[in-house]
This record gives C-alpha cells, sequence and structure tokens, in this order.
C-alpha cells in the first residue's frame, strides 16, 4: 500500500463517478496509510477485538474505500459502484461497508462515536485502541469539545484522535470561519496530550499513532499538519485549472468534481510522486 496508490484510487473513482470532495481525500492519504499499514491491530474487519477506526470528516470516505481495497476488504468491483445507484460506497461511509466501523458525515459527532468505543473496550476489559480521524474545522463544533472532556475525565488512554489540519472547510479558510490557533494548547487545556507533526510524513505519523504507553492516562490528539489537495498543483494552490470551472473562492476542490483536462494532469502529476 503506497500513498500513490491511494491518490490514484482517489481520481479514477471521483473521476468515473463525477464528484467532488477530491481535496478531502488527498489530503488524509498518508494518515491512513500509516493506520492502515502499520498501526491499526485488525485481523480482519469481523474481528470482535480488531482496534476500531472512526472517520468523523466522512467525507473523505473515498480515500478511506482505496485503502480497505487495497486491502483486499472491498473488490474491485464493489469499489466501481462508488456513488451508484443501490451501492453502499457513497460520499459518506456506512457501517455495511466491510471495514467501516461507524457511520459517518454529520460532522462533529465522530469523536463522541470514538469516546464511546473506547470507553466499552475498558468495560470489556479488552486490549483494542480507538482511532479517530477529524477536521479542524470539526474543531468549531461543541459537541468535539464535550467528547474531549469526558475522555479526559475517564482517563481514556486507549484513544486516540487525529486532526486534519488542512485549514480549509466548506464556506472558506477556517481562519476566516471561526479561527482556532494555538490548537495544541487547546486540547491540551482539555486534558489530552497534543502532539504536532507533518501530515504526510508517514514514518513520524507511525511513531505518533503507536504511543499508548502504560504510564500515560490521557488521551492522545495528534495535530495532522496538511496540504489540501496534496499531490495536485491546481489543487494545491486552490484553482480550476481551466475557464471550465469558475473561480468563486479559493476553496474549489472541496465541491469541484474534474474536467477530463484536470483529470489528466493530475493523474500524470500522481504518477510521477514516490
Amino acid at each position: 500500500m503506497t500513498p500513490r496508490r491511494i491518490r490514484q484510487i482517489i481520481l479514477e473513482q471521483s473521476k468515473r463517478a463525477n464528484v467532488g470532495h477530491i481535496g478531502s481525500c488527498l489530503c488524509v492519504v498518508e494518515i491512513l496509510c500509516a493506520l492502515y499499514d502499520g498501526v491499526l491491530r485488525v485481523n480482519s474487519p469481523d474481528d470482535l477485538d480488531r482496534d476500531r477506526f472512526v472517520l468523523s470528516k466522512g467525507h473523505a470516505a473515498l480515500a478511506l474505500y482505496a485503502v480497505l481495497a487495497l486491502k483486499g476488504w472491498l473488490a474491485e468491483s464493489d469499489l466501481n459502484t462508488f456513488c451508484g445507484d443501490g451501492s453502499w460506497l457513497g460520499v459518506h461511509p456506512e457501517r455495511p461497508v466491510p471495514g467501516v466501523d461507524f457511520s459517518t458525515g454529520s460532522l462533529g459527532h465522530g469523536l463522541s462515536l470514538a469516546t464511546g468505543a473506547a470507553l466499552a473496550a475498558r468495560l470489556q476489559q479488552s486490549q483494542r485502541r480507538v482511532f479517530c480521524l477529524l477536521s479542524d474545522a470539526e474543531c468549531n463544533e461543541g459537541s468535539v469539545w464535550e467528547a474531549a472532556m469526558f475522555a479526559s475525565h475517564h482517563q481514556l488512554s486507549n484513544l486516540t484522535a487525529i486532526v486534519d489540519v488542512n485549514g480549509q472547510q466548506a464556506f472558506g479558510l477556517t481562519r476566516d470561519v471561526i479561527a482556532i490557533p494555538n490548537l495544541k494548547e487547546r486540547w491540551e487545556a482539555f486534558g489530552w496530550r497534543a502532539t504536532v507533526l507533518d501530515g504526510h510524513c508517514v514514518r513520524d505519523l507511525e511513531n505518533a499513532l503507536q504511543d499508548h504507553a502504560a504510564q500515560h492516562y490521557a488521551p492522545h490528539v495528534i495535530l495532522a499538519q496538511t496540504t489540501f489537495g496534496k499531490g495536485v498543483s491546481y489543487m494545491e494552490e486552490g484553482r480550476p485549472l481551466t475557464q471550465t470551472h469558475l473561480e468563486i473562492h479559493s476553496i474549489n476542490w472541496h465541491y469541484l468534481p474534474m474536467s477530463d483536462k484536470e483529470y489528466e494532469i493530475a493523474v500524470a502529476e500522481v504518477g510521477t510522486q514516490d
């Protein structure tokens, strides 16, 4: 499993289905690669004692589907139904999909689900861990901080949150909608251990995600600094490649599908990356 192959699948399937949320998928690729290739203890999607993963930013589901396909839990024929009539593979993940532990997409709720799963593991005396990937914009939601307080109070050291700090959300740049500076200090004030790192360095991500040492009595949050649309130059810059798409603001690739020319260039750029 490589970040390049995951990005290729994201581009292929988003173009075939003619749907957006491409930039949101591309920026979390290394995070998912680190989780599924070196961190999560999951022998099969049906293993009752498996580690749990919650994709709170559910609009990045296509990136998760790509990983599940590379793990062999989704067939290529299933993947090719993405956003098709009658398919479980929608823009947001649904529980019936093999490897999807929680249906998500209502932003701000994923950490509450993960917190409940972490507490359940403790009550069942299970060694399973819980990981939750949320967006920086979700930190605008009060429910996130309610879950953060609960997890800290119960010292859920088997819980790790990963915040995709890409600086964008549906209605604009995060700093313009509701600025959330000093995220590290904010999480620490709620009783969490906080780590800031490059969200595109798989090695650093794996090291941080494995940090569940017994001496810790607090949940862990990883603030993963990422580039929106990572791997595709015009998406990273937040602009359409051609006049086919009108430039309304700098977050075009939160929603827009690709034109044929945009797809061609995106595939070519991703194909040259390690």
